[in-house]
């Protein structure tokens, strides 16, 4: 009798579920933005797949992700079960800010997700198109205020790359930095600034509304499903897309980070994950291992040089 317990007992333990660790999520930024939903949309998708048993988010914002970096690569370190999200948007704040933490004190698993960039003005604006809102930038640069997110961020990097392209000098742009897309929004709808730069998925309910005008997008090819022109058949010659990553804590072993990302490349291929990528209107922009290590070091690089042009790092 007491070996048919042990032996059911352990059949049923054989039987449940192959649960990695329990994962706390770190979305350095406050409820409601693209890194909180970011870690809330991995929390979902990694329960309901049975990647892992139990999933936490804590939010921990400040100075473009920097606070919660710091913090997570000091109090996670050695730990496999911590883990980060990030994005383009962090490198940005990790020069402006010259932080002493940076990327490469943490380890990246992989690139998730991508959006690109929207270039609106409320409907009530003479600016009709690109060409009108470079025009003006143009002919006095000061005159044309910019609303967006983070100095440094995505929002403000895309400004400066339209300024270089139209042979207007970086520095001179008039950037109108807010520290959430609400403020923001807020400020382009009521006319406090000329145009507004974020991601589309930002603008859309008032693009699709009618009370914002949307006069390009940043993608090299035009979006499905969205009625503007990207910004180089415009006139501009830009693309920039704004990525999002999951980076896990420093110190961990070969085999625990193989493991990490091997949870990763199943939630990259579940049903759940890329429904979420189609409900949020996410580009699936995935890359793990040494190709994203690569490509990451490459995207510092070509941010140091943007921000230098622009003035915000010496």
């Amino acid at each position: 009798m007491k070996h048919t317990f042990i032996a059911t007992l352990l059949a049923a333990t054989i039987a449940l579920p192959a649960y990695a660790a329990d994962y706390t999520i770190i979305a350095p930024a406050a409820p409601g933005g693209g890194w909180d939903q970011t870690a809330r949309s991995l929390q979902t998708a990694l329960q309901q797949e049975k990647i892992s048993g139990n999933v936490q988010v804590q939010n921990v914002p400040g100075a473009g992700g920097t606070i919660g970096l710091a913090q997570f690569s000091s109090q996670a370190a050695g730990n496999p079960n911590s883990l980060i999200v990030g994005g383009y948007v962090m490198v940005g704040a990790i020069l402006t800010n010259k932080s002493p933490v940076t990327l490469k004190d943490v380890t990246p698993i992989a690139r998730l997700t991508g959006e690109y960039e929207a270039v609106v003005v409320p409907a009530a604006s003479e600016i009709k198109t690109m060409a009108d809102l470079v025009a003006a930038l143009k002919k006095d640069p000061g005159s044309v205020s910019w609303g967006g997110g983070s100095a440094g961020g995505t929002d403000h990097i895309t400004v400066g790359l339209i300024a270089k392209a139209s042979g207007v000098d970086p520095t001179k742009i008039n950037y109108v930095a807010f520290s959430g897309g609400g403020e923001a929004l807020a400020a382009i709808l009521g006319g406090q600034v000329t145009a507004g730069v974020s991601s589309y998925s930002e603008f859309e309910s008032q693009v699709k509304s009618g009370t914002l005008r949307l006069l390009a997008v940043s993608s090299e090819k035009r979006i499905d499903g969205v009625d503007a022109p990207t910004l180089k058949e415009a006139g501009t010659d830009v693309t920039i897309q704004n990525w999002r990553m999951v980076a896990a804590a420093p110190g961990l072993s070969a085999e625990q980070v193989a493991s990490v990302t091997a949870d990763f490349e199943k939630l990259h291929s579940s049903a759940t994950w890329q429904e979420t990528l189609k409900t949020k209107g996410w580009a699936d922009t995935y890359l793990s291992g040494d190709a994203f290590k690569a490509q990451l070091e490459k995207d510092v690089a070509a941010t140091e040089g943007i921000l230098k042009d622009i003035g915000l790092v010496q």
